[in-house]
């Protein structure tokens, strides 16, 4: 699919994954709807001068199921071509050691917001026959580990949801790219180190926001279906696939309590 003019629509538009996939979206002449919590003019001005056809901001927590409905009510009269669920949380750690609370807010962003946004904009995608629904997924939706238990919850849920929703559309014009995501130098990779390091020795590789949007690009543009990554992880994802003994020996190996 075209990125040059489409109408893109992006959650967590404000840092890491979801900013660099903005500017790229920009500097391809996009039209970049940004949904964040705040105001971020130095944001709008960045995608302005990288070259955006129009900057949009859409005021929402979509940690909050009412500021969703309303939003997707917002946007019934805007023909979004892709959107970018790419809005997440972390939790981790002992599961006795979680906050309730933060697993609800974080199964609300990671799982219900996406459902309830890919909801409301699908029939206008299916009734102009067009339009992409990308998914942000994670390996941990396949590498299960000590300390993720709702984490790997949330996007192993992400991961069925996407591949349904796949097959639901074929032949309709409306495609789906589900995103199994490594390690990406962002705040949150800064969390995952000091929210899991205390039980789990933590892989170290990661890339950049800027390298994993050229990644992302290249599979909208080829209608890829699923991308995974590369590299240690990309060997690491098999393992967890295909040789789930040698991983979770692995994974043991380098647990504490």
């Amino acid at each position: 699919m075209e990125i040059t003019g489409r109408h893109i629509l992006i959650t967590g538009a404000n840092r890491g994954i979801g900013r660099a996939f903005a500017k790229m979206c920009a500097e391809d002449k996009a039209n970049v709807h940004l949904v964040i919590r705040k105001e971020d003019a130095e944001l709008v001005e960045e995608l302005n001068a990288a070259g955006a056809k129009s900057v949009t901001v859409w005021i929402a927590n979509l940690s909050d199921r009412a500021a969703v409905s309303e939003l997707i009510k917002k946007l019934q009269d805007v023909q979004i071509d892709i959107l970018f669920n790419n809005a997440g949380q972390l939790t981790g750690g002992l599961l006795e050691t979680q906050s309730m609370d933060e697993i609800y807010e974080m199964l609300q962003v990671n799982v219900n917001s996406l459902i309830q946004l890919t909801h409301g904009l699908l029939p206008g995608m299916l009734a102009r026959k067009r339009g992409k629904i990308i998914n942000n997924s994670s390996v941990a939706a396949y590498m299960y580990f000590p300390s993720n238990s709702t984490y790997a919850a949330s996007k192993s849920a992400v991961v069925a949801f996407t591949q349904c929703l796949h097959a639901e559309l074929k032949d309709t014009g409306v495609s789906t790219l589900l995103l199994i995501t490594p390690g990406i130098k962002t705040r949150m990779f800064d969390k995952v180190v000091d929210v899991f390091s205390k039980n789990m020795e933590v892989p170290s590789e990661t890339i950049s926001p800027a390298q994993y949007v050229k990644m992302i690009r290249e599979a909208i543009l080829h209608d890829i279906d699923v991308l995974e990554p590369s590299g240690l992880t990309g060997w690491a994802l098999k393992a967890a696939k295909f040789a789930k003994p040698l991983f979770d020996f692995e994974v043991g190996r380098r647990f504490r309590r």
